[in-house]
């Protein structure tokens, strides 16, 4: 063998070592905790941290237009505030005197009450295993945790209850055309050390605003701030709502959330549903054919 060939196979050699070297210290380096970079918020905490909902109503700001809420004469009662208070669970009655609301939208909610006072379950989106919506996302359920995955280029919000995904991209523009889907396209970025914002345009009118069953046009814009609290334990988010053909002026909300140290559970929406056999809900939704 020619000193030549010598000596590029051993140049080759030492560049495989390193390479290996490089692989193994990589495969033995600790995961990162959520946030690639210490200077952005961390939701992810460890790989157990869930962030569970205080409720499933979007919360009032402090001044100015609010969120549909229910009708005063129709007090909408939860599951687990009836049996602190040893009353009856209700269903919605949404409010339609909100002067947020255009025409039409009370016309389409009107509706929906006379069925709930005539006796019909109103649909829900997590009782027939259907996709959220934006916001509707923040009050999927009120027993499931929601969890964030975050890298350098994506945050993905996951919600067990279904399970349901959001993918919230950063640092990018949104698309100069968006086809409408049940989540629309989401992009973000972070504020200081505790802030995401995330901003969603093109979601889909199938979807619904809230819980009470409020209407939206393809115009709906959200944008959410999601904090984490100080002491890491809370999490908080304000979010503004505006579609100029659904409702007379912008609308502002928040919801909250506290931490808990639990494994994610798997809960698949469609075959853990036992409802529908025992009470007269939506259809759960079916395929006319595979996508794939």
């Amino acid at each position: 063998m020619s000193k030549s060939s010598s000596s590029n196979n051993s140049s080759r050699a030492r560049i495989a070592a390193a390479v290996l070297l490089l692989c193994t210290a990589a495969m033995l380096a600790p995961a990162p905790s959520g946030a690639e970079d210490a200077t952005v918020p961390d939701f992810f905490v460890d790989g157990e941290t869930g962030w569970r909902p205080v409720g499933d109503e979007l919360l009032p700001p402090p001044s100015g237009p609010g969120p549909v809420t229910f009708d005063k004469r129709h007090p909408y009662v939860d599951n687990g505030a009836a049996r602190r208070t040893h009353t009856q669970p209700t269903y919605r009655v949404a409010d339609l005197s909100n002067p947020i609301l255009q025409p039409w939208a009370v016309e389409q909610m009107r509706k929906a009450n006379e069925e709930v006072l005539a006796g019909k379950v109103p649909f829900r989106p997590r009782e027939s295993c259907y996709p959220a919506g934006v916001p509707g996302f923040l009050v999927y359920n009120l027993a499931f945790y929601n969890r964030f995955l975050q890298t350098a280029k994506q945050v993905t919000i996951i919600n067990e209850g279904g399970p349901e995904l959001r993918r919230v991209y950063l640092n990018v523009p949104h698309s100069a055309r968006v086809t409408p889907s049940w989540y629309g396209e989401s992009v973000g970025h972070y504020e200081g050390n505790d802030t995401m914002l995330v901003d969603t345009i093109g979601v889909t009118t199938k979807a619904f605003v809230d819980n009470y069953r409020t209407p939206h046009s393809e115009k709906l814009h959200v944008v959410e701030r999601f904090t984490v609290g100080r002491d890491a334990k809370s999490l908080s988010a304000v979010v503004t709502v505006e579609d100029p053909d659904t409702f007379n002026a912008p609308l502002t909300m928040s919801k909250r959330w506290f931490r808990v140290d639990l494994p994610m559970l798997e809960v698949v929406c469609s075959e853990n549903n036992d409802d529908h056999f025992n009470q007269n809900l939506y259809p759960i939704p079916l395929a006319d054919k595979p996508d794939f």
